[in-house]
């Protein structure tokens, strides 16, 4: 009986310790691509492996209501360049998110659709669907700096004169 006992105890620590498998290691799936999750204010902070030149930016406003966005870049002018538009979402079974977008006033879409990935709280990856060389990574940001939208940053006079 007391071989039966120890038998019995020593199968069941056994069976414990082979439970506890600490060795497996779980990916992040990070966040589903979603309006709601990309809603908010992106700086592009590197483009095909490189950091952008000095100088050189890329903001981009996502505001998930209207699924509308606001861009101010000037990778293709002297000055800074301002574009609004909408975009959508849409998920493909094999390559997952993508995001694609139209600019107002009737002049085109975006040059690529581009494959959201390793999308967190303050990251997202962003593939062209039709050249996966073109690769750009984006961080959140507070906000777009108000030397590039034109914004003084000061309150409207509210008061009368002579008060």
């Amino acid at each position: 009986m007391k071989n039966f006992l120890k038998s019995t105890v020593l199968s069941l620590a056994v069976l414990c310790l082979c439970a506890c498998d600490d060795d497996k290691s779980y990916e992040d799936p990070g966040l589903e691509v979603t309006p709601h999750n990309i809603a908010g204010t992106w700086q592009l902070a590197e483009w095909n492996g490189a950091p952008l030149a000095e100088g050189s930016f890329v903001y981009i406003e996502f505001t998930r209501k209207d699924k509308l966005f606001t861009m101010y870049q000037n990778l293709d002018s002297f000055g800074t360049r301002k574009l609004t538009g909408r975009y959508d979402i849409t998920t493909d079974v094999e390559l997952g998110a993508i995001i694609m977008g139209q600019y107002d006033y009737g002049t085109g879409d975006w040059e690529h659709r581009y494959i959201v990935s390793d999308l967190d709280a303050d990251t997202m990856t962003w593939t062209a669907q039709d050249d996966p060389s073109d690769i750009s990574i984006y961080e959140r940001c507070a906000s777009i700096p108000d030397e590039i939208t034109g914004a003084t940053g000061e309150e409207p006079d509210t008061e009368p004169d002579g008060e």
